[in-house]
């Protein structure tokens, strides 16, 4: 943990450079001081072919992110990712902002480890580089 996802409608998924904006968010993730292990981090987007804005009468579009953390992060960290993943977003998203209706939203989900099984040799690796 964490994972990251990202939901875009289609009418703006080619324009929207989601593979910059993956890594970018994974280094806001990892900028956070050590409260989200870098081996547990995973970030992914998901194109929406199927989806209404709206009352559906303009070609309006969104992003949606959602974060979900496992539970004892303090709500300061929460925060801090928090403002720091919208302001990425809406400095990555700010042109087509400009363009075209645009709705841009974040949200983050905790849950707590009890319901979660999890497997990952990612860490050691981190674990060995001092990360």
């Amino acid at each position: 943990m964490p994972h990251l996802t990202f939901e875009c409608t289609d009418n703006i998924y080619d324009a929207a450079a989601l593979p910059a904006l993956l890594r970018r968010a994974n280094e806001v993730l990892i900028a956070q001081h050590g409260v989200y292990p870098t081996g547990g981090i995973r970030s992914r987007a998901i194109r929406l072919t199927d989806y209404c804005v709206a009352d559906g009468s303009a070609d309006d579009a969104f992003v949606h992110a959602t974060l979900k953390i496992g539970s004892g992060r303090s709500p300061d960290a929460k925060q801090r990712t928090g403002d720091a993943l919208f302001r990425l977003m809406t400095d990555h998203f700010a042109d087509l902002y400009a363009l075209r209706g645009l709705a841009l939203s974040l949200e983050i989900a905790e849950f707590s480890e009890a319901g979660t099984w999890k497997q990952n040799n990612i860490h050691a690796r981190y674990k060995t580089a001092g990360a």
